[in-house]
């Protein structure tokens, strides 16, 4: 942690800075820039294995993809050589079913080397024994928001140096070790960033633009943050707030963004479990926006992804993601909220006791907002509108087989190969998503089939209906009076906040000199010492 930015930021705070337990760690760098990062960690890999030191190896990649991959390579290559000590390869990473994520602390049996696999999630999150070799590829993935396009890029970026030096001290904390980077010494120095860019640069802020709005801060764009967001983001998540009626034409927070303020979620989850309670269909809301709260629930374990996919079948409902989220919960608490059931139906178990643990605590925050807690039965064209109540700005309409237009940017998407409308004879024609992600391709994570009917009854904003017989004049006179309309209201907006000004700087009492009793007088030793 950069302790002299906050120790600025706080007005130069004293720092207390208490040495870690670490042993020397030993940094070999790459002599040329290295071309395949699983092939330069393989091939360090190896060499260090065939070395008669103990200790054990983690190896950084980026993602799951590279760690399968550099697992896959590994144990093929340590099968063409003859007479090669054992090596047990385990990959690590949040996808993994929990008993397969334990295995990494388990101790190797004797005269065998553990080599583990992982994404930064080794970096900090968790340590592992007997680490005494750490090979880091030198690239991690981050989520980059766009505020332009609204979509999140998972793409792969080089680490920065705090990133690496790090990813090094892990190999010092049983005893001295070494780090061999797959990168040179001057791309270290000068290519890679002091440290990651801060997370608030890189998100959707709409959450703490709706936090902040509801503690009184007026000028969001003026406001002292320790790493300042890009203006766009501020303004962009402003104008999300004010589409789902958080704010009003003035910026100012409405009765339901007060409402929405209290919720620990998403401005249009938020906005979705408010307006399910007028829809009456509450219960199965708050259901789906549990079971959006964690990661994937599904996994798919190498080797038998044919056999998954069949039984993830089982549980796609055609017209929606969020409604096959809703159903697999609902079989999920028909078999007793069962593990066993889990495992056979390749589901996260863990998640789904969090995802019931997060419905338990939406659930009370909904009591204490006196929302009632109502179920609409199987009429689930009620949950797709109410879906579409707070996702109709991310609505795309149909272009080619499998591939939609967002219908405000035309931004391409995709629908992404788990999706439950993926691969159906006939792709409805509008659909709404929970949020689109570039990595491949730009595709749509959560999507729901809606009718045409609702974007234009739920965003009159940005959608309409043609009606025949209304002429463009019609429909300019109404633009018209709907701006003349928000003018006005930001001339009463300002004429207020002139107003509160000036009254603000007639409180404030004149500055009197204050008479100290004491301060001129020689001070005496009191004759009586006491507590």
């Amino acid at each position: 942690m950069d302790s002299t930015k906050f120790s600025t930021f706080f007005g130069n705070v004293p720092t207390f800075t208490i040495p870690g337990r670490t042993f020397p760690v030993e940094t070999f760098f790459s002599k040329n820039p290295c071309e395949d990062y699983v092939d330069g960690a393989v091939k360090q890999a190896l060499q260090i294995h065939l070395q008669p030191d103990e200790g054990d190896i983690l190896i950084f990649m980026p993602g799951q993809e590279d760690i399968e991959v550099t697992c896959e390579v590994l144990t093929e290559r340590l099968g063409d050589l003859d007479n090669a000590p054992p090596l047990t390869v385990l990959p690590i990473y949040s996808q993994l079913p929990a008993d397969l994520q334990a295995k990494i602390f388990q101790r190797a049996p004797p005269g065998q080397r553990k080599c583990i696999v992982a994404t930064n999630i080794a970096e900090t999150s968790l340590t592992v024994d007997g680490i005494m070799y750490v090979i880091d590829c030198g690239y991690c993935k981050l989520k980059v928001y766009n505020p332009r396009i609204g979509m999140d890029a998972l793409q792969i970026y080089p680490v920065s140096q705090a990133n690496a030096r790090q990813r090094a001290g892990r190999a010092g904390r049983t005893g001295p070790g070494k780090a061999f980077c797959l990168y040179t010494q001057r791309q270290y120095q000068h290519e890679l960033l002091a440290s990651t860019v801060p997370e608030i640069q890189r998100t959707n802020l709409a959450n703490t633009v709706l936090l902040l709005k509801s503690l009184g801060v007026e000028d969001l764009l003026a406001f002292h943050f320790m790493d300042p967001p890009p203006q766009d983001t501020i303004l962009n998540s402003m104008y999300q707030l004010w589409i789902l009626g958080a704010l009003d034409g003035t910026g100012s927070l409405t009765a339901l963004g007060r409402q929405m303020a209290e919720f620990p979620l998403d401005p249009a989850q938020c906005h979705m479990l408010i307006v399910a309670a007028d829809m009456g269909c509450s219960a199965e809301v708050l259901i789906i926006v549990s079971m959006l709260s964690v990661p994937s629930v599904f996994y798919r374990p190498q080797g038998r992804e044919e056999e998954a996919d069949a039984v993830k079948e089982k549980f796609q409902v055609p017209e929606s993601d969020h409604l096959t989220l809703l159903h697999l919960y609902n079989q999920w608490k028909s078999n007793n909220y069962s593990s066993q059931w889990c495992t056979e139906h390749f589901v996260h178990a863990k998640a789904m006791r969090k995802v019931r643990e997060v419905r338990q605590q939406l659930k009370d925050i909904l009591q204490q907002q006196r929302l009632p807690l109502v179920s609409c039965g199987t009429d689930w064209d009620t949950v797709r509108k109410c879906i579409c109540s707070a996702y109709f700005q991310q609505a795309a309409r149909l272009k080619g087989i499998g591939e939609y237009v967002n219908c405000r940017t035309g931004m391409p998407c995709h629908l992404h190969p788990t999706s439950a409308l993926f691969g159906l004879g006939c792709s409805p024609d509008y659909v709404v998503y929970h949020e689109l992600t570039m990595t491949a391709r730009e595709y749509m994570h959560c999507v729901t089939a809606v009718d045409a009917r609702w974007l234009a009854e739920l965003g009159p904003m940005f959608f309409s209906v043609k009606e025949t017989g209304k002429s463009n004049r019609d429909k300019r006179k109404e633009a018209a009076v709907h701006l003349q309309r928000m003018e006005e209201e930001m001339k009463e907006a300002e004429a207020k906040m002139a107003e509160d000004r000036k009254k603000k700087d007639e409180d404030v009492p004149v500055k009197q000199e204050v008479a100290t009793p004491g301060l001129g007088t020689p001070r005496r030793t009191p004759q009586r010492l006491g507590l």
